[in-house]
């Protein structure tokens, strides 16, 4: 892949989760948003694979964690907004 794409997946990531913050920050979504988690999730891809490129291997595993946190937080989410109804 050439380093072009993996700078554009560095800022566009890099984009998302400031954004997400900003808008956190500011009020405008709360936490357990699907947007904000969703810029989180997507945010930590671009940034793990453009620090993986560069071998900045420590910003790389914050970005893989960052990236199983927001996957965890949408499953919640998720969840919480389509229980399962069960019948007995």
């Amino acid at each position: 892949m050439s380093a072009l794409y993996i700078d554009i997946f560095g800022w566009a990531g890099s984009a998302a989760v400031v954004t997400a913050y900003a808008l956190i920050s500011l009020n405008r979504v709360q936490g357990t948003s699907r947007l904000y988690q969703l810029l989180n999730l997507l945010g930590s891809i671009g940034l793990a694979i453009n620090t993986a490129y560069y071998r900045a291997y420590p910003s790389t595993l914050v970005n893989i964690v960052w990236l199983f946190i927001a996957a965890l937080a949408l499953i919640r989410i998720t969840r919480t907004a389509n229980p399962r109804t069960t019948s007995t």
